[in-house]
């Protein structure tokens, strides 16, 4: 059997056999930063999701300052699977942005390895309630940098300190729409969380 994993997102699409580490990550951040539209770049899969057209009850909720095409908001899980090599298989969950949705973003990053966390930065201070929740869950995360087209660009180093990032939290900049640079940002992520993870010891 072909050990490549799919890439038909039509179909469900089965794990390589090679496939010994299994991570879940959640992708988080404000509403409208683009979770949903990152997971449906990467995923190998076809992917779930549970968007709903926006109502007059959820834009008087929700702040669609500058973000005039935003119609849809996820109000469960964005689910997609992406194989970075044989071996390693992500599994992405995104969540919520909503603070309304607290207790069902708990459940879906319990169990999660890492988060990715997106902002926008014309709305930076909206990313501050969603790094709490990370924080508060104990969980090890990067920040990706979602590059809008009209959003000013800011350096590494005002972001970092804009942002209050730890020395260790990687800060990324992506395109979500891209392939390559989502591809980069959840690398980033991945990369981090298994520096922390406990090594086996040694048989010997």
């Amino acid at each position: 059997m072909d050990s490549a994993p799919s890439t038909d997102r039509t179909g469900v699409g089965y794990l390589p056999p090679a496939a010994r580490t299994l991570m879940k990550l959640v992708v988080t951040g404000p509403f409208g930063v683009g979770k949903t539209t990152l997971i449906r770049t990467l995923s190998e899969i076809a992917t779930l999701h549970t968007e709903e057209a926006m109502t007059q009850s959820s834009t008087r909720l929700d702040d669609t300052a500058g973000l005039p095409d935003k119609t849809t908001t996820t109000v469960a899980v964005d689910f997609g699977r992406l194989t970075v090599l044989d071996d390693l298989v992500l599994y992405m969950f995104g969540t919520p942005g909503q603070q309304r949705f607290l207790p069902l973003w708990e459940d879906i990053a319990r169990g999660a390895l890492g988060a990715l966390v997106l902002v926008d930065t014309r709305r930076l201070a909206d990313s501050f309630a969603v790094m709490d929740m990370v924080e508060e869950q104990g969980l090890p995360y990067a920040v990706a940098v979602n590059r809008f087209p009209d959003a000013p660009a800011h350096s590494d180093e005002v972001l970092r300190k804009h942002l209050d990032l730890a020395p260790e939290t990687p800060l990324v900049q992506c395109d979500a729409r891209e392939r390559r640079s989502s591809i980069d940002a959840l690398i980033a992520l991945a990369e981090h969380v298994l520096t922390r993870m406990p090594r086996p010891e040694d048989p010997s």
